[in-house]
């Protein structure tokens, strides 16, 4: 691909205040982005000016690796490991609902609109299944041996996709939570699953540091696979409008690529783009400002702006 067809993509902003690593991230209104790090410390920021100092919203006794904001309710759940799910109350900056789950680490929650309910995978192998707005506990079903580390929601579809450190992505009926698919092909952990935004397809990546990309239609047949990076990929994020896609990894980088051909685009690393200089654990779009934000073992958020290329 010529250089014509590349993306400009400039760092604009470093977000420093976290004591420790940077596990967690959700996009929130408007700019604002939340952050959750292995200090216990939950901050909320304002990637559109960050020039603005983050805003200490949560500080807990263990490690945040999940977050969810509801922006209907206006809720921030997080993920306090060892405890169970939290709801903040953004309006009034105040705890709004607990609710006790096994005494395990806590690795993401999705929220169905809906169904209303959120969907967290847990430590244990279990995905824990709470009401909203009661946040009520109504089913706990053990899925593996090993830690449900991500999970993505196929509305239109009823599916729910998780994937494990058994090395398997499971396609789960949303209302019986009955397994419809096994995807077995990863050699490793499965750190994210990301269905893009059309539906039409799910991506999977994990410990092998592979891109592997399935047809939804088709049974969730294999469509391919990309040696994406050096070292276990963290995470996936989609971009929006569809047209790009997103990939962080312990190799300390962020790759930016095509969505609808897998071409790679763009490296964001130290040496390149004044990148992160540890592991990159999650990343988070915000909307119409296509800007993407990233976070790190490093203790700090990284603000960058996406701009597409003119012709």
């Amino acid at each position: 691909m010529s250089e014509l067809f590349r993306p400009t993509v400039t760092k604009i902003a470093t977000l420093a205040g976290h004591r420790d690593a940077v596990y967690a991230l959700t996009g929130g209104s408007g700019g604002t982005v939340y952050s959750g790090s292995a200090d216990g410390m939950v901050v909320g920021w304002d990637a559109a000016n960050p020039a603005h100092d983050g805003e200490l919203l949560a500080r807990v006794q263990n490690s945040v690796y999940a977050l969810r904001h509801l922006p209907a309710a206006n809720l921030l759940v997080l993920g306090h490991n060892f405890q169970g799910i939290q709801a903040i109350d953004l309006a009034q900056r105040q705890l709004a609902h607990a609710t006790a789950l096994p005494p395990v680490a806590i690795f993401e929650i999705v929220f169905s609109e809906s169904r209303q309910r959120l969907y967290v995978g847990l430590g244990d192998g279990t995905l824990a299944v709470l009401t909203v707005p009661d946040f009520r506990l109504v089913k706990l079903l053990r899925l593996a041996d090993k830690s449900l580390r991500t999970l993505a929601l196929h509305e239109e579809r009823g599916e729910l996709a998780v994937g494990s450190s058994d090395a398997l992505t499971r396609i789960l009926d949303l209302d019986s939570l009955e397994t419809k698919f096994t995807l077995g092909e990863s050699t490793n952990s499965v750190f994210s699953v990301a269905y893009s935004p059309d539906g039409a397809r799910l991506l999977t990546a994990g410990r092998d540091a592979q891109i592997r990309t399935w047809n939804v239609a088709d049974d969730y047949a294999l469509a391919g696979t990309v040696p994406a990076h050096m070292y276990t990929i963290n995470h996936l994020a989609f971009s929006p409008d569809g047209r790009y896609m997103a990939s962080c990894s312990l190799d300390k980088s962020i790759k930016l690529w095509d969505a609808a051909s897998m071409i790679l685009l763009r490296v964001l690393d130290r040496a390149r783009s004044a990148g992160h200089g540890t592991s990159v654990n999650r990343l988070v779009w915000l909307g119409a400002e296509n800007r993407l934000v990233s976070c790190s073992d490093d203790r700090s958020l990284a603000v960058w702006e996406v701009q597409a290329a003119s012709f």
